[in-house]
């Protein structure tokens, strides 16, 4: 695509190793951001994102850090504005994966910690740091990661947990965007059923139903989120701030 509407800015993504955030990271570099990818241990899938990065033209770096821990948030802060001196767009797409491997056979306690800790307590830390950053360099855009169920409500244990945590970044957003106009801008996404790597592996139940809860009729893919997230990092979106948009393709109940 020959338009760079977001040519000279400094990004960074977490949760950039794969899915919506590593199609989030390609989709800001191919618009003119250089982008810092973050992962927690991915090395391999860090860099091939990175590389990926650089044969768009842009510049890439990579920090491999659990944000769940707070010592480590500090740490990516200032990584990340050492790097080039500034950020322009901060993107918190880091999330515990709660849904796949060992994790699903976790209880809903311990789930529930991981969700607040990774999903909730970094996302709130990481957009507070970043931003207190950005209102001094009097320019900047946090995008946050919802979950459009969290607005209509989801029975069993999983739409328990991530309403909850999703929730809260969806309600924060809100208020941190109060607390940081007019230099930054902070938007929240609510993605619907998007096929991740849960997706691709879920049963003949979740792909039915993935498409029933769609008025489109199909499954999200990472590069539709990310289309919307180019969208309010860019100066298109300049008079919006403190929206949690779904991307989600019409959602409607199934039952």
């Amino acid at each position: 695509e020959s338009s760079q509407e977001l040519s000279g800015t400094k990004a960074v993504v977490t949760g950039s190793t794969s899915g919506i955030g590593r199609a989030l990271a390609l989709e800001l570099a191919k618009v003119g951001a250089d982008v810092i990818v973050h992962g927690r241990r991915s090395v391999g899938k860090a860099q091939a994102t990175a590389d990926e990065i650089v044969s768009l033209g842009r510049k890439s770096e990579v920090f491999l850090y659990d944000v769940a821990e707070p010592s480590r948030q500090e740490a990516l802060i200032e990584e990340a504005w050492n790097w080039q001196g500034k950020v322009d767009i901060w993107v918190n797409n880091a999330g515990a994966d709660c849904l796949t491997g060992e994790a699903r056979e976790w209880s809903f306690e311990r789930k529930l910690e991981q969700l607040l800790h990774t999903d909730v307590v970094a996302t709130l830390r990481l957009s507070r740091l970043a931003g207190s950053k950005m209102k001094k360099q009097g320019s900047g855009v946090i995008i946050n990661m919802g979950w459009d169920q969290a607005l209509t409500g989801m029975a069993g244990d999983s739409g328990e947990l991530f309403s909850a945590a999703k929730g809260a970044v969806m309600a924060f957003s809100k208020s941190l965007a109060l607390s940081l106009a007019p230099e930054v801008r902070v938007n929240c996404l609510a993605p619907g059923w998007i096929k991740t790597d849960w997706g691709e592996g879920a049963s003949e139940y979740w792909q039915e139903r993935a498409k029933k809860e769609c008025a489109l009729g199909r499954w999200g893919e990472p590069r539709d989120v990310a289309r919307v997230a180019r969208f309010l990092a860019s100066p298109a979106a300049e008079f919006i701030t403190g929206q949690t948009l779904s991307v989600n393709g019409g959602w409607k109940p199934s039952a």
